[in-house]
């Protein structure tokens, strides 16, 4: 198959970025768990690890999307303001259990079986401390916000709901005469279950929240232009409170 045929492809549209994406963080943990990676106080901001490969991997999943854009059905209408509104909210459960850990005085000692629900302290991850250089923050930090709220809300809905949710109901080759947002309970449970998956278990009970008003998202305004957005502003609002936090394992 010829690059001018994958393009022209729009299941390789909706599915290529986030494969991309996902090989590309698999690649990042192998790094970090193969004792590649320079974790030292004294190491320059390159030497860490994500301070390059992500905005490595922001460029590449940027690219594949580009590349594919004129298969995705985007529309740019009022719907957009109730996944915006959504995103604040579904946002505010998954960060509620670390705020929760952290101003109901919890320890590691006493949080209990609460853990289990994403009460903890999140405090290791990114850190703008990390660095002394004013531009190595500048830049890591811009492109740390430019791969969650734009490369994740895009390559994760248009696979999630603009492919998955579909492909689910006509798995027989004519998904895409599905239209976008149908509702079904095979799709929700797969979808928001597979969703679910792809974070860390701390997060599990957030994103179980998150991910049923995403799909509720889809189904009533049957726009992926909702989803992303809503996407866009939980990832947006959740590095500001990270940074705002301490709570660099958020992120």
């Amino acid at each position: 198959m010829t690059l001018a045929e994958i393009r022209r492809d729009k299941t390789y549209a909706h599915v290529v970025p986030f494969g991309a994406f996902m090989v590309l963080n698999f690649l990042l943990m192998i790094i970090d768990e193969s004792g590649m990676k320079w974790d030292h106080p004294d190491a320059s901001w390159w030497q860490m690890t994500e301070h390059w490969f992500y905005p490595l991997q922001t460029l590449i999943c940027g690219v594949t999307l580009i590349f594919f854009w004129r298969h995705y059905d985007i529309k740019w209408d009022k719907r957009v303001v109730l996944g915006g509104v959504m995103g604040a909210v579904g946002i505010g459960f998954w960060l509620l259990p670390t705020h929760l850990y952290s101003v109901l005085g919890y320890t590691e000692e006493n949080v209990g079986w609460l853990k289990y629900l994403g009460l903890d302290p999140r405090l290791d991850g990114f850190n703008t401390n990390d660095m002394s250089n004013p531009a190595a923050i500048w830049l890591t930090t811009i492109f740390r916000f430019l791969r969650a709220a734009v490369i994740v809300a895009f390559v994760e809905e248009i696979f999630w709901r603009g492919f998955l949710m579909r492909f689910l109901l006509k798995p027989d080759g004519k998904y895409w005469n599905v239209p976008f947002g149908q509702f079904s309970w095979l799709s929700y449970g797969v979808v928001t279950g597979a969703f679910v998956l792809v974070h860390q278990p701390v997060d599990y009970a957030g994103a179980v929240v998150y991910g049923t008003l995403t799909y509720i998202v889809a189904v009533k305004t049957k726009s992926l232009a909702a989803c992303i957005v809503m996407h866009a502003v939980a990832n947006l609002l959740m590095g500001l409170y990270a940074l705002g936090y301490a709570k660099y394992g958020l992120w």
